[in-house]
């Protein structure tokens, strides 16, 4: 959803700041909460007191804030449950690795995560940490944990951090978050445009070895990928996702299969391919991979190093004319130049319906990215997706693949 067309009339949002220093966005959180509609309700964990004032929120909201499970005044009325059965949206933002891990737990000693537990509304968490503790592997367990049971993480997002690290970690910008919630209501409400049908999605880059030590790889993520495959099962379809070596965490309700050669990704589709409605062909596997592969590490020499490489299969083209082709093949092109021209040879030369392209190399779009832009051609026809989250140009194109599989 773009900026400025976020739509959260009608909802009441109950928002948890729990205790970091993006505490302060929660201030402005609030704020643009309420322009885009929603009804605001706030709750602190202690340490958030440390870091932005509950006075500050009240004013905000307009709303008196709850930071106690132990509120005499309000729980003669158990209170902790009204807030619970009053919310139609919970937002933790920002939510810490204390919180998450919390949350994961099934922790209720304190109201926010007793909140958690107590409602039946939907969970949504911003995560806000430095770039060391969201990449530690206890984090991404628990974030793990809370994506297979339905709650939406938003983000983090990369870039200075508070500590003067730089990295992944950062809680989302304001008016990001207030997109991200309006989309997650957006889809909840929209027909499940893919209840019934079966997707395949390959995704992410495949390292193919030289030695123990070294790899030919690319710069592919795989999060473009990874937002087809939950855009997909958000749509209703049952989605398996054959994943390279990246470091995403799993959509809800999507079947992972982790590869990390070109080899191994070829096997894994095609293994998976009958019986699927679509295919969506995000993975960047590599062309070429070295004859060879030596049984130690290369030593370095004096001299130049001879690399001989030889082509791996083309998956893509082998599920296109595979006898148990799915109704809707759909590819990507990343390009340096000449977008077009070389996105429609591949669409004709793969015999595939779709090929979504990309131009690599514009800042803030593309590898390793939240953004993106690019161009669907396909015989006959083009739709343009301007510069936009990875996540929204996803959903609009499960609505393409929607629309594609009404006709075929």
């Amino acid at each position: 959803m773009e900026r400025g067309v976020a739509d959260l009339h009608g909802q009441r949002v109950l928002l948890g700041v729990s205790g970091g220093i993006a505490a302060y966005k929660s201030a402005d959180l609030v704020r643009r909460l309420r322009e885009a509609g929603a009804d605001v309700r706030v709750v602190m964990t202690e340490g958030a007191k440390h870091f932005i004032t509950a006075t500050t929120l009240q004013a905000l909201s307009g709303h008196q804030v709850r930071d106690s499970l132990w509120d005499d005044s309000a729980e003669a009325a158990m209170g902790h449950i009204e807030l619970a059965r009053w919310a139609t949206q919970v937002l933790i933002a920002p939510a810490t690795a204390d919180t998450l891990a919390r949350i994961a737990q099934g922790r209720a000693d304190d109201l926010l995560s007793t909140l958690c537990l107590a409602t039946e509304a939907p969970l949504a968490v911003a995560p806000a940490m430095n770039r060391v503790m969201w990449a530690n592997a206890a984090t991404q367990a628990n974030v793990a944990v809370l994506r297979q049971r339905g709650v939406a993480v938003f983000g983090p997002g990369a870039g200075e951090q508070a500590c003067g690290e730089t990295g992944e970690g950062r809680m989302r910008e304001t008016l990001e978050l207030v997109a991200d919630l309006a989309a997650t209501v957006a889809d909840a409400a929209a027909p499940k445009r893919l209840a019934g049908r079966r997707v395949l999605v390959s995704a992410g880059p495949t390292y193919e070895d030289i030695d123990p030590v070294r790899f030919v790889g690319n710069r592919s993520s795989g999060r473009m990928g990874f937002a087809v495959a939950e855009a997909a099962a958000r749509a209703g379809a049952e989605v398996t996702l054959v994943a390279g070596p990246v470091k995403l965490a799993t959509p809800a309700g999507v079947r992972r299969l982790d590869v990390r050669s070109a080899a191994e990704m070829h096997a894994a589709v095609l293994t998976a391919l009958p019986g699927h409605d679509a295919y969506v062909g995000a993975a960047a596997v590599a062309d070429y991979r070295p004859v060879e592969i030596a049984g130690q590490k290369i030593k370095k020499g004096a001299g130049p190093m001879t690399l001989t490489l030889e082509r791996t299969a083309d998956v893509l083209a082998e599920v296109a004319v595979h006898a148990q082709r799915p109704r809707c093949v759909l590819g990507f092109a990343a390009e340096t130049h000449d977008v077009e021209t070389y996105a429609r040879g591949k669409l004709a030369a793969k015999k595939l319906d779709a090929i979504a392209a990309n131009q690599v190399g514009v800042p803030g779009c593309g590898f390793d990215a939240d953004e993106n832009a690019l161009t669907l051609y396909w015989n006959g026809g083009e739709k343009t997706f301007a510069t936009a989250r990875k996540a929204d140009i996803a959903r609009g194109l499960v609505e393409w693949i929607a629309d594609w599989l009404d006709r075929a």
